[in-house]
């Protein structure tokens, strides 16, 4: 029932909806970031403050030139992506302006999660994606745990429990790192995979911190 699975939440998320899905990091709630309309229903699922950002989310490292401005090496980006780290540019004009309207910048995540990225290639545009739990709450590594959202998702991916459930580090998140300024990154969130991502940055292509 893969391909099943994915028709669905792709046909869920078409019609507006709000769907959990397994990631590599935590368990999620996307909705089609060009939907205006779901983009609020993620943030009122949450109860979420209207100054925090939703990240987008690809199934592919080709397809985020088209949300973002990139001035890093498209290797930099594939040493990275897909894992489990969010990175941060200045978006393009292709992304729904009611999507973090305060901000010019946008997150970008590539899930190394098979079902994801293909539910993402079968929607038209980015994914909008969040952590399945309410604001403030610890990240959730199976359904269960979010249970008091069920009601207001049209559909719940089981994907089993992600991770060590036992472990606190397995409900870091992804690592956010903001690349929109050259030659420098900022770390947003230290996240689950911090020190082999700053490795990667400053030793390999030579950024610098920024402040």
């Amino acid at each position: 029932g893969w391909r099943e699975a994915v028709e669905a939440a792709a046909g869920a998320l078409q019609a507006g909806g709000l769907v959990a899905v397994p990631t590599d990091t935590v368990y999620g709630v996307a909705c089609l970031a060009q939907d205006s309309g779901a983009v609020r229903s993620i943030y009122s699922l949450k109860g979420r403050h209207g100054g925090k950002p939703l990240a987008i989310c690809l199934g592919d490292v080709d397809r985020l030139y088209r949300y973002c401005h990139v001035n890093v090496p498209d290797e930099l980006l594939r040493d990275l992506l897909p894992g489990p780290v969010t990175l941060v540019f200045r978006r393009s004009e292709e992304l729904n302006k009611d999507l973090n309207p305060f901000t010019s910048l946008v997150g970008v995540r590539i899930p190394n999660h098979p079902f994801i990225r293909e539910l993402a290639r079968a929607c038209s545009g980015p994914l909008a994606l969040t952590s399945a739990n309410i604001s403030c709450r610890a990240s959730t590594l199976t359904v269960s745990e979010f249970q008091d959202l069920w009601p207001q998702l049209s559909l719940i991916i089981d994907g089993g429990p992600i991770g060590d459930v036992q472990s606190p580090e397995c409900r870091l998140g992804s690592t956010v790192i903001d690349l929109s300024v050259s030659g420098k990154f900022t770390i947003i969130r230290p996240g689950c995979a911090l020190t082999p991502t700053v490795e990667i940055l400053t030793q390999k292509y030579g950024l610098t911190p920024g402040s």
